[in-house]
């Protein structure tokens, strides 16, 4: 397993829509453990294999209750709207307001190549939303509303925030 590197905004291959994976081989088993590996390195809770400079459909999220692997996955269904921050591995250091579905339906493959359905709502929602943009050539920055802004600029609002409440 290693951490690969974290492509950038700029990096053509953030721009690219991704080839779908046709069968599990070697080198697709260690990409899928290298981007776990990335993500919890970086501290994320997503990550698209484009983001490594893979241009495959394979992405991967953990938001605190469940690591999971999508292969070739498809949001098949949405319902409702959530409006909050979003940033990204790609674009460090930086957030912005998106609205997503507040509850998705996903399809593809595990890790087995068997086909998975996944419902989720909240932030596996959102989470889901992102990654597979990734798989388009898509980034978070194409659907913010307002501004993009400094995390600092987020940290130092919550401390005035706090600092209001006492």
């Amino acid at each position: 397993m290693a951490i690969r590197t974290v492509r950038e905004v700029g990096d053509a291959v953030l721009t690219k829509v991704c080839r779908e994976v046709k069968e599990m081989t070697p080198r697709i088993d260690q990409l899928i453990d290298d981007m776990f590996d990335t993500m919890y390195e970086y501290n994320g809770v997503g990550l698209a294999a484009p983001q490594v400079g893979v241009l495959r459909r394979i992405i991967v999220v953990d938001v605190g209750d469940d690591p999971r692997v999508l292969i070739n996955p498809k949001i098949v269904e949405t319902e409702g709207t959530q409006t909050g921050d979003e940033g990204c591995l790609s674009y460090p250091g930086k957030f912005g307001t998106v609205t997503r579905p507040m509850r998705v339906v996903v399809e593809g493959l595990d890790r087995d190549m068997n086909p998975v359905r996944w419902e989720a709502e909240g932030l596996l929602a959102r989470d889901f939303c992102h990654e597979i943009d990734h798989l388009d050539g898509h980034m978070y920055m194409e659907k913010v509303e307002g501004e993009i802004h400094d995390v600092h600029e987020m940290e130092e609002s919550e401390e005035t925030e706090e600092a209001d409440e006492e």
